[in-house]
């Protein structure tokens, strides 16, 4: 299963502020940051209100809190899954398809968290922007050195943005993948 958001890594039981924060990313990612309450996330982790807001004095705290999270988690199952499938160039299609195809795949919680809240909370999109070009950063890292790398990369990071839209409304991600691998080889030949 991939990218799996783990709070107690080493065994140890979640601080509470880990706690609040897992809580939030599996509502905010599978239902919604704007469909999930500040009091649904307090019930479901468990903790009094007065917990809650010691730890995350408003929403938008834990909004960013849960995209800074969301980021460091999944930058580094990506890092590591280009990794694990070869890492170079072939490894991206690979990639992206066992993230589309794991059973808790929304989408991409930056793109879905700026058509939620990109025009009400400006930092959402900061957070994104960073959030993207450091994945066009780990697409640079895994294609030949060449002096056209970073545009390629762009390209690639712009076409699987694409990909995963369109994997979010089709019934299965095949035609979103396949389109996504075409791009990537005929990138790669120019």
């Amino acid at each position: 299963m991939c990218m799996n958001i783990q709070v107690d890594p080493g065994g140890a039981a979640p601080t509470v502020r880990e706690r609040i924060l897992h809580t939030a990313h599996e509502l905010f990612y599978r239902d919604g940051v704007r469909a999930t309450g500040i009091d649904r996330v307090i019930a479901e982790s468990g903790v009094a209100k007065v917990t809650f807001y010691r730890h995350f004095p408003s929403k938008n705290e834990l909004i960013r809190a849960y995209l800074a999270t969301r980021h460091e988690h999944w930058m580094g199952w990506f890092t590591e899954a280009l990794a694990r499938h070869g890492g170079g160039p072939g490894a991206i299609v690979p990639v992206v398809e066992e993230w589309f195809r794991d059973e808790r795949y929304r989408g991409c919680a930056f793109i879905n968290s700026v058509g939620e809240l990109g025009g009400v909370l400006p930092d959402v999109l900061e957070i994104a922007r960073s959030h993207k070009q450091d994945m066009t950063t780990a697409i640079a890292a895994v294609l030949p050195k060449s002096r056209q790398r970073a545009k390629i990369a762009q390209a690639v990071a712009l076409s699987i943005d694409g990909a995963i839209v369109r994997a979010q409304f089709d019934s299965s991600p095949d035609v979103a993948l396949s389109a996504l691998d075409r791009i990537v080889k005929s990138l790669l030949k120019a």
